[in-house]
């Protein structure tokens, strides 16, 4: 359906990525993979249409709907939910008003016999072959359906988008997105924002309703259950798998063990041809055979192995005071905005060494808890901490706490005590910190790199209460393996807000669960209530 033939980008001196080809199918699900800077981002963007490659080009069909969806985008604020929505239909609507406007040209008009007004019948001709063929179609409908999937409720829909965070801006052009009904859907990293549910029914509408996707995203459950290839960006050319991630994991192993051999054979050739030259050089009966070898080798290309991070980095949390037996506590808690109740007698009692969750929509009230919890709102009830409780919170704001004036060098040595200080740069590095990196100021750091640093700090900080609001959202999956290996080690009390289902599989054996104003408590892992979920979910979501 779409080519990518001979695709190269350069800049700098630097090359990018070379002569990448692949097809995209009519019902491919793919999965762009490769470490951060590989250029996955790109290479989806010169697809997009939004930036040009050095060489190469994409050939797409000419009536082909290519509808992309970047990591970094705002709505318009003049408008409302449901008008901003209702975009995706703009060409239609567009052609039914340039219709409804030359048929009261018609209708007004006398000149039966003039060229203009034949010109006006062919018009209304042309746009009515166009606009009847159009599949009929209740467009308040869907627009309806698609933002209640994706987690708007109706009191919503004539808020004014400038009303909502970034995040829930993203969701509406994700809407608009899906109602294109497009030939080809581009998503660079699309759950970063959203909620389980809201997760879910994306899935579902993927995997059934799409045509063609191509995605971006560290969220391991999500691509594992959408896609059936992988393409990897790596070392400047890509790899392609008729597989899904898991599975495509494996295939890459298989493929560097064989890369590591063929090296070692060819490293032998060379050490061989060396040795020969060598012992060779000079002796006049040996010239040829001298020079030919030395040919040989120049143009010899050398075997190239897999750049694979094999570092076993652990992290564990600083050692710190023993805290009472119950470090959270809520009694008969509600909290309301006015006329909106966001929960109302709430009840929790955390253990000590506990580690749960807290899901559900956003907009439920989980972050509301947890700064009720901190103690940064007022609430009705009681909220208190137990004894010697010392706090470690990551909010989803976090980076913005951090002191621009400091390198991430500096921000993370005033925390590190003891041996750890010794592994700062390694820990760094697994954080995707390398080299030149650490000694840029903070002020200069993208929002994404602000917080990753944010939770490096936080992991090395002693502390015996964790609460994590979102967590992951700006991790790569090597990340998230270190912080998810340090959370399970971790000896204290944890309370943890994602909608990653891979990083919270195996995490939390009891679940709060935030909906309809109630905190209801399960007394499972999340393991158990994610598989209960996604049931009920897809057969409360009319799809």
């Amino acid at each position: 359906m779409i080519s990518v033939d001979n695709l190269a980008v350069e800049f700098s001196g630097h090359t990018l990525f070379s002569e990448v080809s692949f097809t995209i199918n009519e019902n491919d699900k793919i999965a762009l993979m490769g470490k951060n800077g590989a250029g996955k981002s790109t290479m989806m963007k010169i697809i997009a249409g939004v930036q040009k490659a050095t060489r190469g080009n994409v050939r797409t069909p000419k009536d082909a709907i290519i509808a992309y969806l970047p990591q970094h985008l705002l709505t318009e604020d003049d408008t409302t939910v449901f008008e901003e929505a209702s975009k995706a239909f703009a060409h239609v609507f567009k052609m039914r008003d340039e219709m409804e406007g030359l048929n009261k040209q018609l209708e007004t008009r006398t000149d039966y016999e003039s060229d203009e007004y034949m010109k006006i019948i062919e018009c209304v001709s042309d746009l009515g072959e166009s606009y009847y063929a159009l599949e009929d179609v209740n467009y308040d409908a869907e627009v309806e359906k698609a933002l209640k999937g994706l987690g708007f409720k109706q009191t919503d829909f004539k808020r004014q988008t400038n009303e909502f965070s970034g995040g829930w801006r993203m969701r509406i052009e994700l809407a608009k997105i899906l109602l294109q009904k497009p030939d080809l859907i581009l998503l660079d990293e699309p759950t970063n924002h959203i909620d389980i549910e809201s997760v879910i029914w994306l899935e579902d509408f993927l995997v059934n309703k799409a045509k063609a996707v191509v995605v971006i995203s560290h969220d391991k459950a999500f691509i594992d259950n959408i896609t059936n290839r992988t393409i990897e960006v790596t070392m400047g050319r890509i790899y392609d798998y008729k597989a899904n991630y898991s599975h495509y994991l494996q295939l890459r192993e298989d493929r560097r063990a064989h890369q590591i051999k063929a090296y070692q054979e060819q490293q032998k050739f060379i050490a061989d041809n060396q040795a020969f030259i060598d012992r060779f050089k000079g002796t006049y009966s040996k010239t040829n055979q001298v020079s030919s070898r030395e040919r040989m080798l120049e143009k010899l290309e050398i075997i190239e192995i897999d750049d694979v991070d094999t570092s076993a980095l652990k992290l564990r949390f600083p050692p710190t005071q023993r805290s009472g037996d119950y470090p959270v506590t809520v009694k008969d808690v509600s909290k309301s905005y006015g006329s909106h109740v966001v929960f109302k007698n709430a009840n929790m009692s955390i253990a000590r060494g506990e580690k749960v969750c807290f899901v559900g929509r956003n907009g439920e009230g989980k972050s509301t808890m947890i700064k009720a919890i901190l103690r940064e709102i007022d609430v009705n009830g009681t909220c208190s901490l137990g004894h010697n409780v010392k706090v470690g919170y990551f909010a989803q704001n976090q980076a913005a706490l951090l002191d621009e004036n400091l390198t991430i060098f500096q921000t993370v040595d005033e925390v590190a005590k003891g041996d750890v200080r010794t592994q700062i740069k390694n820990i760094l590095g697994r954080f995707m910190f390398k080299g030149d990196d650490i000694d840029k100021k903070v002020s200069v750091l993208s929002g994404g790199e602000k917080t990753r640093l944010a939770m490096v700090k936080l992991l090395l900080e002693p502390v015996n209460l964790l609460i994590l609001d979102e967590p992951t959202n700006h991790l790569d999956l090597k990340s998230k393996d270190v912080l998810k290996e340090a959370l399970q080690n971790f000896d204290g009390t944890l309370i943890l807000v994602s909608h990653d289902r891979d990083f919270l599989q195996g995490l939390s054996k009891k679940v709060f669960e935030f909906k309809e104003q109630r905190v209801i408590e399960h007394f499972e892992t999340i393991d158990d209530f994610l598989v209960r979920n996604r049931v009920e979910s897809l057969k409360a979501i009319d799809l």
